[in-house]
């Protein structure tokens, strides 16, 4: 995915952009080193033991070196390894702190619940599928899941953890400079699980501090008559029942709080770019473009409600 948007995409696994992420980086390479270090072992073993010369054959094929390179050497060698891997990223999924500034990730089939908390663990703002971060600190995030074991996973700002229901799993990211980086659920969770992806968005923290302090006030009301008809067209349809819209009566829990969906990068978890054609399209018949998503078709609105709906929709920011 490379259309304006999405930056970010695709996330790339060498390329981290923050501590967390750069510790996982280290031990992948390795690791890498390691399997291609064995690789060449194996090789000029299997060389030795058919064109070597018989003194060499036969020192191969004792017992002696069965122990040494069968059993001492991986024992030693991948506890090693295991210790050290550990350590490294020991600081990923370090207990919540007080200090820590805290964000509740939910997967759900099939997009993401996002819920920024407060010191105490209280919500205080609450979004989907786009999670925002100041540059240059450290956020912990709670991850749990309402249906299936999802996956979260950003490769450039920290490892992959498994988000399981009826528990709470802790992962710290970082980014260190300001940008988009692309997110994606990396276990497979049925139906559209290769098209269940973020983003994640990391400001300066001046930045920061203007877009938390934008999203404590409702969104703003329609400002024309063709998005004052599609705030009645989105409650006469039936999308308020599964989404929630702030400042109105729109409550619904089902689906994605759309209260600044107009301001969001992306549709549809990830795979659409947020503008009104795409909007329109995802409205219209979301199952064409993302099969077995909970978000019913609405072919049966004519051209002119739909636009209605995504001009109202589009407000929203």
């Amino acid at each position: 995915m490379t259309v304006e948007g999405l930056a970010g995409w695709p996330p790339p696994v060498f390329d981290p952009a923050g501590p967390f992420a750069g510790s996982i980086t280290t031990l992948a390479w390795v690791l890498t080193g390691m399997a291609v270090a064995v690789l060449a072992i194996v090789l000029l073993a299997i060389w030795t033991a058919l064109k070597g010369r018989p003194a060499l054959r036969k020192r191969l094929g004792g017992e002696r070196m069965i122990w040494i390179g069968g059993v001492a050497f991986p024992v030693v060698v991948l506890t090693l390894l295991l210790i050290w891997g550990l350590s490294l990223t020991s600081g990923i999924s370090k207990p919540i702190a007080g200090t820590d500034m805290r964000i509740r990730v939910s997967g759900e089939m099939w997009w993401w619940r996002v819920s920024y908390l407060d010191g105490q663990g209280r919500e205080i703002l609450r979004d989907a599928n786009e999670i925002h971060i100041p540059a240059g600190q450290t956020v912990a995030l709670e991850l749990t899941s309402a249906d299936v074991i999802h996956s979260f996973w950003v490769p450039r700002l920290s490892g992959k953890l498994d988000m399981i229901p009826g528990r709470t799993n802790v992962m710290r990211i970082q980014a260190d400079k300001p940008g988009v980086y692309g997110g994606q659920c990396a276990e497979y969770c049925g139906g559209p699980h290769a098209l269940m992806g973020f983003v994640v968005v990391a400001h300066t923290p001046e930045d920061f501090g203007r877009w938390m302090a934008s999203r404590q006030a409702p969104p703003p009301a329609p400002a024309t008559n063709e998005a004052r008809r599609g705030a009645a067209l989105f409650a006469s349809a039936g999308c308020a029942a599964c989404h929630a819209v702030a400042g109105t009566s729109a409550n619904g829990l089902a689906g994605p709080d759309l209260s600044y969906v107009g301001a969001r990068r992306t549709l549809g978890a990830g795979i659409l770019p947020n503008n009104r054609g795409a909007m329109i399209g995802w409205i219209g018949n979301s199952q064409a473009i993302k099969p077995a998503n909970r978000m019913p078709a609405y072919t049966m609105l004519p051209a002119e409600d739909l636009k209605a709906i995504a001009v109202y929709l589009e407000g929203l920011k």
